[in-house]
């Protein structure tokens, strides 16, 4: 989500109030009251926290969990330190919107604000740093997906089940549920925008997604339907639901949602097929594992699938145009590969000489502006690689635990 390009450097020092914040984003010479009703009811939140501050730059954290010992810490970015966060059940997972960090296990998800996050007004970026804290528990029978708009919160389960969360009063530090959805289809529960994509039975068996408000009531039904719905993404300008014959497309059109099917434009192997998406946050440059033969790249914008030929990947991801896919290999070895052509540009072993397929099978590949993150969970260490420059190794960070669990916040 952050689109600018300049490399990144430390820390500014200038920090302003949140009350010049709300002044600076009125009209010259408005009245900042005015403007606080105006935000609260405008179609695109502020992002307002009381405490919070604004900074100069992006405020990169990375939340990281220990999925044997439930050990769950953050690491500051620009300060380079880590703070303890809390403790997740034994073997919970983690998935973040961005800004939140949800820890997904058995019994529910735990909820951890991470104290960075980022409002895009389109012409400027605010960026903003607080306290990371723990919120509570979102209750359910096995999370297996989390996905946010800036309206609501969406958490799927495994019995079928779902719960619609507020997430404007997620961000002030409160749960608040609109909704319990039942017989959710296969796949996730994605939040579009005030409403909600909710994947149901068609009557011929294939998945048929309903458009939901936030009290879970049927608004409509889109028209294309998506063979054996599986995975989905939130990219800047919609949402992308994985399918067999391809990928559905919903963006919004004079204001209602509107469906579009982006085939493979070839049979594909369910083996093949993308199951989750990895990109940058709201990145309209998906990446997507395709078994053992390589890796998808699906762009968005040019409603264009691309397979790219690596072999089989431990973890993949991109920042986007203008930046190589990023390949991380069974051995531990991280790979640059050019987009437009598949061609490798750059190869350098990351991981640890004790490296093994376990440790390769919990490394994740986490991306933003400039930087690109790895972790290590045999040396109990995370990297961060300048992909722009051969993948060279910028920073190391030592932990006295194994980041099994990673993911970057203040996106």
């Amino acid at each position: 989500m952050i689109w600018n390009r300049k490399k990144a450097g430390p820390a500014s020092a200038a920090v302003l109030s949140l009350g010049l914040l709300l002044a600076g984003c009125a009209d010259q010479g408005g009245d900042p009251g005015k403007e606080r009703k105006k935000s609260a009811s405008s179609s695109k939140p502020h992002g307002y926290v009381a405490g919070a501050e604004e900074a100069a730059e992006q405020q990169s954290r990375l939340v990281l969990a220990d999925s044997e010992s439930g050990t769950l810490k953050i690491l500051d970015l620009i300060e380079g330190k880590t703070k303890p966060l809390g403790r997740t059940a034994k073997g919970a997972e983690l998935v973040t919107d961005g800004r939140f960090a949800y820890a997904n296990s058995r019994s529910g998800s735990k909820v951890f604000d991470s104290g960075a996050w980022m409002v895009d007004h389109g012409d400027h970026i605010h960026y903003y740093r607080a306290k990371a804290h723990g919120l509570g528990t979102v209750r359910g029978k096995k999370t297996e997906h989390v996905y946010s708009s800036p309206w609501l919160t969406a958490f799927t389960f495994t019995d079928g089940t779902a719960r619609l969360v507020d997430h404007a009063r997620l961000e002030k530090g409160r749960i608040s549920s609109t909704a319990t959805l039942d017989e959710v289809d296969r796949g996730p529960v994605v939040p579009f925008k005030e409403n909600a994509l909710v994947p149901v039975a068609g009557p011929g068996g294939d998945s048929v997604v309903e458009v939901r408000d936030r009290k879970g009531r049927k608004k409509t039904s889109l028209d294309a339907e998506c063979p054996e719905l599986r995975g989905a993404a939130v990219t800047r300008t919609g949402v992308v639901f994985g399918c067999a014959d391809g990928a559905l497309f919903v963006t919004e059109k004079q204001g209602k949602p509107r469906a579009e099917k982006i085939p493979f434009g070839r049979k594909v192997p369910d083996k093949e097929r993308p199951d989750s998406f990895r990109s940058r946050s709201l990145g309209t440059t998906l990446t997507a594992r395709a078994g053992d033969k390589g890796v998808w790249v699906l762009n968005v914008a040019e409603r264009d699938w691309k397979l790219i030929e690596t072999g089989p990947a431990a973890a993949v991801n991109s920042a986007g145009e203008g930046t190589p896919l990023l390949v991380l290999d069974d051995s531990g070895t991280l790979k640059g590969y050019e987009i437009s052509d598949g061609k490798e540009i750059a190869s350098k072993r990351i991981l640890s000489g004790s490296s093994s397929a376990k440790n390769t099978s919990r490394a994740v590949i986490e991306v933003d502006a400039n930087r690109a993150y790895v972790n290590d969970v045999a040396a109990k260490k995370v990297y961060e690689i300048d992909y722009n420059d051969d993948l060279r190794k910028a920073r190391s960070f030592s932990l006295d635990f194994a980041p099994s669990e990673m993911v970057e916040t203040g996106r």
